[in-house]
């Protein structure tokens, strides 16, 4: 099994995003679960224009990260998002490649596993956290927890190592996780996923 986590942060190796990240992915690795590292928040990437040529493509009209990102994505088991906060909400370059991501992919997101991690500084960590976890709402994927929310705080990695709390979340995160993706993989193997049902599009107007 393997999992796919994703960097929002431009800080890149050495960021605080990275230093939660790192945590989470070598608790995985203990577990022996293979892990993939992808780095967004440095590069320039466009929002979502609704063009929806996606659904005739298979793949966004876009060719930049978010595609060469999908197949990665496509054969993973679980998926980490990792960002720093900016006023309050996930970084916009992030949100950007999430949004193409998500929508622009074909295949079923269902029972992958998703768990997201926030980095601050002071505030603003459960503003991102639950904005983030929506994409995983919205897919049926199950969401990891840890013993409190998924957050880290601090100006620079040594900080975000002296933050105990965050660290041992991430720890935990990484163990529960490690133990849903069994639990899932052990269970489609036994009876398979469950029921699958078309989506009904409604909406409000009479």
């Amino acid at each position: 099994m393997n999992v796919l986590l994703i960097n929002g942060s431009p800080h890149g190796k050495d960021g605080c995003t990275q230093t939660a990240l790192d945590v989470v992915a070598e608790t995985l690795n203990s577990e022996n679960i293979d892990t993939k590292m992808v780095h967004v928040g440095h590069r320039d990437i466009r929002g979502c224009i609704g063009c929806y040529k996606c659904q005739e493509m298979g793949h966004c009209v876009f060719d930049d990260l978010v595609n060469e990102t999908a197949p990665l994505f496509e054969q993973a088991d679980g998926l980490v998002i990792g960002s720093p906060v900016y006023f309050a909400s996930a970084n916009g370059t992030l949100t950007n490649f999430l949004d193409r991501l998500f929508f622009s992919t074909p295949f079923s997101k269902r029972m992958k596993v998703g768990a997201s991690v926030v980095s601050a500084r002071r505030a603003g960590t459960t503003a991102t956290f639950d904005q983030l976890n929506k994409y995983f709402t919205i897919s049926e994927m199950p969401i990891a927890s840890s013993r409190y929310w998924n957050m880290v705080h601090g100006s620079s990695r040594e900080d975000v190592l002296k933050d105990e709390e965050g660290v041992q979340c991430m720890r935990i995160l990484g163990r529960n996780m490690a133990f849903l993706l069994r639990a899932i993989a052990a269970e489609r193997s036994r009876g398979g996923l469950p029921i699958a049902e078309e989506i009904t599009y409604t909406n409000f107007i009479r």
